[in-house]
């Protein structure tokens, strides 16, 4: 047997809930450890430990990230109240997503992953979308209360040096919520700096997209800082390298985009980003057939899969079921981390063996061996829809002959 290939140093590996979690130590089993040395720095992000640590071993994972460059994430579960009963959980933590984008801070960027022969919803796009999506604050680093009567609801700024503002939020007449969410400025330029230079390295025109007609002041600091950074740092490289930017509302952009032929670089605000990102990748074919990458301005890196958990089919393959769920994304977080790893590393094998690998997983589908999710879009139709297990023997044989 040739002997496997050299890694010199680890990625952070980080493991997680339910049937994505059986399909990763597969993928591991098949596709990566027959070839490679895998040395990896080991986390577990499943919802069981994370509630065993008191989540701590999700800020672990993302400052081992921070230190060695390059991490790799499976998809996790976030606790809810019927989360917390099923698994009797002792507490609900935050999404673990939101928790590593906060110490890692920086923009994710989605992209779909095209294949030959595989139609999507919107038959218009020609060229992927691909979603800039800022990685921190909003929604997912709330402050939230339930009011349970009449009265006041406030916001307060107490400087550092003393003083206070205040800005009412309502005058509450009976029971209500209220939520409370920040962003920060250098984030935010952070985030335009990432989205410009990712559309000059891939030749794609940048739309900014928010709402500052009606948030003036949230949306419009970032449309402000967006401009800012643009007109100061990158305008005259964008315009040399043909790379258009302009901003417009989120409700155009929805509009533009889906009447457009696609081939553009979609910024968005985080919880924009966390939706318009799954809606390219419903419409793209498969919410399984995205890439997804977290550019951190500290230089590190996380690749992950951007999808959920596929909790039916969990509870399906509990009963001893075999599952036509789809692992693309979960090879391609792989194939990202060990490529990004060779290329810090200067380890050219590596990155031959993760293209390799990649090259394998869109040629299997494309000579007609595919899960459901993709049979359904496929021209022509397969000839029988393959289990989990079976795609990835495909691919596995495909591999060894590359």
């Amino acid at each position: 047997m040739t002997a496997r290939i050299g890694m010199k140093n680890p990625v952070v590996e980080l493991d997680g809930d339910e049937m994505t979690r059986v399909l990763w130590a597969l993928v591991k089993e098949q596709l990566i450890l027959p070839y490679v040395d895998l040395k990896t720095e080991y986390y577990d992000l499943g919802l069981l430990n994370r509630d065993a640590t008191g989540d701590a071993v999700t800020a672990e994972s993302a400052r081992a990230i921070l230190r060695l460059g390059v991490g790799v994430k499976c998809a996790t579960v976030t606790s809810n109240a019927a989360r917390k009963a099923e698994y009797n959980l002792k507490n609900l933590y935050p999404s673990p997503n939101a928790t590593i984008r906060g110490i890692l801070d920086g923009t994710v960027f989605r992209k779909p992953i095209v294949v030959a022969g595989i139609t999507g919803a919107i038959p218009a796009w020609k060229r992927p979308i691909v979603i800039g999506r800022h990685a921190y604050g909003d929604v997912y680093k709330n402050a939230e209360m339930a009011i349970p009567g009449p009265g006041r609801v406030e916001l307060v700024y107490t400087p550092r040096e003393g003083g206070e503002r205040r800005q009412l939020v309502a005058e509450m007449e009976g029971p209500g919520i209220v939520q409370g969410m920040h962003n920060l400025d250098e984030s935010i330029k952070n985030f335009a700096r990432s989205c410009f230079r990712y559309a000059l390295d891939e030749k794609l025109p940048v739309w900014f997209a928010a709402k500052d007609t009606i948030s003036k002041t949230y949306d419009g600091r970032f449309k402000e800082l967006f401009n800012r950074i643009y007109e100061i740092e990158f305008k005259e490289k964008c315009e040399a390298a043909g790379v258009d930017y302009f901003y417009t509302l989120i409700d155009d952009a929805v509009a533009r985009v889906v009447k457009g032929e696609g081939g553009v670089l979609w910024a968005c605000k985080n919880y924009d980003g966390d939706v318009m990102s799954d809606m390219v990748a419903g419409a793209s074919g498969s919410l399984a057939m995205m890439t997804s990458v977290l550019y951190s301005p500290r230089g590190a890196v996380e690749y992950e899969a951007a999808h959920g958990t596929v909790q039916q089919h969990y509870y399906r393959w509990q009963k001893g079921e075999r599952t036509s769920t789809n692992p693309v994304a979960l090879i391609f977080a792989w194939t990202g981390a060990l490529s990004k790893r060779a290329e810090l590393d200067h380890t050219a094998d590596l990155e031959a063996f993760a293209k390799n690998l990649e090259a394998a997983t869109r040629r299997t589908i494309e000579e007609g061996d595919m899960t459901g999710d993709l049979a359904r879009l496929a021209s022509p139709a397969p000839a029988r829809i393959l289990d989990s297990w079976e795609f990835i023997d495909a691919i596995a044989r495909r591999l060894m002959r590359s």
